[in-house]
């Protein structure tokens, strides 16, 4: 059941990456930023409101705290390194994220994987730096060697640093209460934390929110559906198997591309780290 539901949050991961497209070109990544984390609230709420609010454990507004913050931090750094590089650098180096959750929730809160899904888990990882860097022509190891020469780079991994302590915290605000409750929570706190930061940077944008209300609304119910879907799945098995899982959106945006815009040859290209992700999922698929 947890791979149908990462599955599906991968789905709605690039329904909500379209959505976010389309207002950052027509807005800022600030106020993008925000709507995300604010239009989520009301789809997060309703499930709240038919089951009612559940029992709260001991740290619950600690972990959605912690989550906003984390997630906020980690956001905002991914939105300057692709300000200042190029994002076929960032994509690729962001995907360390899944290598360090792997690690940071194995000591945190105790997450073993076997043997299985260790290495499910490096061949995702593997097949995204791969997939990213023969789309981008560049060499395996230039997306590293920048690291030392390049401040885009840089917030790259202070983005992917803060993006692992992001999805532990927003599991354990879950198992704390229940999906919903833990995901209202926890960007709850992220919303009241970039609400001020864009109100300063972006407040001459909050005048078109009207005008894009429907981006903002398909931005908000994609991102609750997402963070929802994504969130039972972590309840049934680790967290860093889930974000392994939805390193597939790269595979299910490049189908898009092949189906709608006729992009059959930078598909091909490609086909290495495709089929490495692939065998990375089967490999997750079979571990306990």
């Amino acid at each position: 059941m947890w791979l149908g539901l990462a599955l599906a949050a991968t789905l709605f991961q690039v329904l909500r990456n379209t959505a976010m497209k389309r207002l950052g070109h027509a807005l800022d990544e600030y106020i993008n930023v925000w709507g995300r984390f604010t239009f989520l609230l009301p789809f997060a709420l309703v499930p709240i409101l038919v089951t009612g609010w559940p029992r709260l454990e001991p740290g619950f507004y600690a972990w959605c705290a912690a989550f906003g913050v984390t997630q906020t931090l980690s956001t905002l750094a991914l939105s300057k390194a692709l300000k200042h590089a190029e994002i076929s650098l960032v994509t690729p180096l962001w995907k360390i994220s899944l290598l360090i959750l792997l690690g940071m929730a194995w000591v945190t809160i105790g997450e073993t994987p076997s043997a299985l899904g260790v290495a499910g888990v490096l061949l995702s990882a593997l097949g995204v730096y791969l997939l990213n860097v023969q789309r981008a022509r560049i060499s395996v190891w230039q997306p590293l060697l920048v690291l030392v020469t390049d401040r885009g780079q840089r917030w790259t991994l202070l983005a992917a640093l803060f993006y692992a302590p992001s999805v532990i915290t927003i599991k354990q605000a879950i198992l704390a209460s229940d999906t919903a409750t833990g995901t209202f929570g926890g960007y709850l706190a992220g919303s009241l934390l970039v609400t001020p930061l864009a109100l300063t940077t972006s407040g001459r944008h909050f005048r078109a929110v009207p005008r894009y209300w429907r981006e903002f609304v398909a931005l908000g119910l994609f991102a609750a559906l997402t963070t929802l879907s994504q969130g039972k799945a972590y309840t049934l098995t680790l967290s860093s198997y889930v974000e392994a899982v939805k390193q597939l959106e790269i595979l299910f945006a490049m189908a898009i591309g092949v189906v709608w815009f006729g992009e059959a040859r930078r598909v091909r290209e490609s086909a290495l780290g495709g089929v490495v992700m692939l065998v990375g999922m089967v490999l997750l698929a079979l571990a306990r």
